[in-house]
């Protein structure tokens, strides 16, 4: 009698719920990635692989960097089955880098029709691929104030077809846009002759930092246009300490922040997939990163 006591008070305390410690759940959080960081070992027959890596490590979405505008391509693919590998993948397709300079001849007459016209299909592209976000890399060619405002008009009618296909539109800056033309800083100039309803930026902290700027500094004068952010350091994200990452995610919501984008130009590691994890395991530990910053 006394052992089937014993038994069913054992059988009660299995039932109960464990008052020891419990494995905590993987911590969460959205984090694109430049595809261009995976530029060395990624290529048309194998980045649906290569990105089942990487979401593994983390990763919820993609920037993308490749765009054949002739042919209406992204990495080689239509862009439907461009999106389907991704999702495939576990990821989200988010944003694309894309661009279209301007010549010289362009730039004196002020014509944009062709450049307009290539924009149209590269939109057309890019909504069938599901983007949310379209980013021109960079610009080139300017040779005083009079060429920037070309180019400021022209973000301005690109942004605003954008707009009109339900798009974002932005600009992503290097080191070199924190040089004076004419007495004026190029990234202010910009700034301040496009429509913050047509043109966003996407700030790469990194190279803001190289163009001896804050980025905090910035996102205090012209509050709400950073939607995007290039978090890049020297080599892995977090490892070089040049770059005050808890400020700037600290001044994530002055700057208007929606997505984060890991960028990784340069490795400490024969093998990238080291980076990509130590890069990933320093934002997901990150105490000043919050978990989602879409609106």
């Amino acid at each position: 009698m006394k052992s089937g006591i014993i038994s069913v008070a054992l059988l009660a305390l299995a039932a109960l719920p464990s008052c020891g410690p419990k494995e905590a759940a993987p911590v969460k959080k959205d984090m694109c990635v430049q595809m261009y960081s995976a530029r060395s070992i990624l290529n048309h027959d194998n980045y649906g692989d290569i990105l089942k890596e990487i979401a593994a490590m983390g990763y919820t979405a993609v920037e993308t960097a490749s765009y054949d505008g002739e042919k209406g391509l992204i990495y080689g693919d239509a862009p439907e089955v461009f999106k389907q590998k991704v999702e495939a993948a576990g990821m989200k397709v988010l944003s694309a880098h894309v661009s279209r300079g301007l010549s010289r001849e362009e730039l004196d007459s002020h014509d944009l029709t062709a450049a307009l016209a290539w924009w149209d299909k590269c939109i057309e592209v890019h909504k069938k691929a599901g983007m949310e976000y379209l980013v021109t890399p960079a610009i080139g060619g300017q040779r005083d104030l009079k060429d920037l405002q070309v180019y400021c008009d022209y973000l301005n009618e690109v942004g605003h077809r954008c707009k009109a296909a339900g798009l974002k539109y932005g600009y992503h800056n290097h080191a070199y846009e924190f040089e004076k033309v004419e007495g004026e800083v190029m990234y202010d100039y910009m700034l301040q002759h496009t429509d913050p309803e047509l043109v966003f930026y996407e700030m790469d902290v990194y190279w803001t930092v190289i163009g001896k700027a804050s980025p905090v500094d910035y996102f205090k004068r012209y509050p709400g246009r950073f939607r995007l952010l290039h978090i890049k350091d020297e080599w892995e994200v977090g490892q070089s300490g040049m770059v005050g990452f808890d400020a700037i995610f600290k001044n994530a919501e002055l700057a208007g922040l929606e997505n984060l984008i890991v960028e990784i130009e340069r490795y400490n590691h024969e093998d990238i997939r080291v980076s990509f994890r130590e890069s990933a395991d320093y934002l997901l530990g990150a105490p000043f990163v919050k978990a989602t910053y879409v609106k």
